[in-house]
């Protein structure tokens, strides 16, 4: 790595900088030929069609899944593995999978909501149990994910990936850049600013810079929060949760509201970008794989759980995504680069700040309301 590259890869966390180094990690991870670890449990191949059945695997196996969150060949080798053909489809916001699944929508045997989600769709009665004796390499997870406050004990839900959600930058367009979330309101970088589509995402970064809990159901800071979104909104290029990676590599964007993981794909691309957790605080998530309530091959869907909890496995989409694992015994197979970057695993003092979004129950309408009428304006 050029000492350029060394010098330009910084990640401001307290207002100091710390070199943040990167290579191109865009590849195939490398877990070709992975054996499933007692594999000799999963029964024959058959159907367990409408879900009624919970010993035998299905030919097939539909996922849906976020936008660039997965290694390369992790499906392709499930599918070798196992003889079952996957459908993976994508979605780029919680509330598109929340919207699809309230539709009718049906077939999907996993889904992958964030933490807030899991809660919502629990009280929606749009989930199922899952079965953890098809799970054993659960006990791979880190003890903290074996107890999530939304779903103790993974009743619901097996965690995927976790991270944080700052400010993707471009250290040569914004020379000036330091680790605010003023940063999103800077008038100078006009027609050059994004933020997410997320709803909660969008207004924690508001409440956040007034000083508010994130998960505040108080109306008027939820307002105010508001007032300050409508404050930013013509200095942004739009409001995206799936183009923006490909927008920062490209400069296209200068300053862009995003998920961690996505912005090391942009740092992969353009050694001009960064990632800051800004001194305000940030949201930190977790997303989980869930089964909704009318999948049609559940068991076939808790074989895929557990072979992704596979320590080779988990590690490869980690080093693929760069977003850190909740898989303990991955850590053997993760590539150092990752496991010792500050920006993917926050040191004890940066965590602090970090809040996760809740479940707020009715107090969610206000939150609604509000980026209704904020969009519409």
């Amino acid at each position: 790595m050029g000492k350029r590259e060394d010098e330009l890869k910084v990640l401001f966390i307290k207002g100091m900088n710390e070199p943040m180094s990167r290579r191109g990690f865009l590849r195939r991870a490398g877990t070709t030929g992975l054996v499933l670890a007692g594999a000799g449990w999963l029964a024959g191949c058959g159907g367990d069609e409408g879900g009624s059945g919970d010993t035998e695997m299905s030919d097939q196996l539909n996922i849906y899944n976020w936008s660039d969150y997965i290694a390369e060949d992790t499906i392709p080798n499930f599918e070798e593995e196992f003889g079952v053909s996957v459908t993976y489809d994508n979605y780029s916001s919680n509330d598109t999978l929340l919207a699809k699944l309230q539709s009718g929508a049906a077939g999907y045997d996993i889904i992958v909501p964030s933490d807030y989600m899991v809660t919502t769709m629990l009280q929606l009665d749009l989930l199922q149990p899952i079965n953890l004796d098809n799970v054993p390499n659960i006990e791979n997870l880190y003890p903290r994910f074996r107890e999530t406050p939304f779903d103790p004990g993974n009743e619901y839900s097996i965690p995927w990936q976790w991270g944080t959600t700052g400010i993707g930058y471009n250290m040569e367009r914004v020379p000036d850049f330091r680790p605010s979330w003023e940063m999103m309101w800077d008038e100078q970088y006009s027609g050059n600013i994004t933020m997410l589509t997320e709803i909660r995402d969008v207004f924690a970064v508001a409440l956040f810079r007034l000083g508010y809990d994130i998960n505040t159901t108080d109306e008027a800071q939820i307002n105010e929060a508001k007032e300050l979104l409508l404050e930013q909104k013509p200095l942004l290029k739009h409001y995206t949760s799936d183009t923006y990676i490909d927008e920062l590599a490209s400069n296209d964007t200068w300053l862009a509201h995003g998920y961690s993981g996505d912005v090391f794909q942009a740092v992969a691309e353009n050694e001009s970008v960064g990632y800051a957790i800004p001194e305000e605080g940030a949201v930190i998530w977790v997303d989980s794989m869930c089964i909704p309530k009318d999948a049609p091959h559940k068991y076939t869907a808790e074989a895929f759980m557990n072979y992704v909890l596979q320590p080779e496995v988990g590690a490869a989409i980690s080093n693929y995504v760069w977003y850190a694992s909740p898989n303990q015994a991955a850590e053997e197979f993760i590539d150092p680069e990752i496991l010792d970057d500050p920006a993917i695993y926050p040191p004890a003092e940066v965590e602090a700040r970090l809040q996760f979004i809740e479940d707020l129950g009715e107090a969610t309408t206000l939150y609604n309301d509000a980026f209704a009428e904020l969009r519409a304006t």
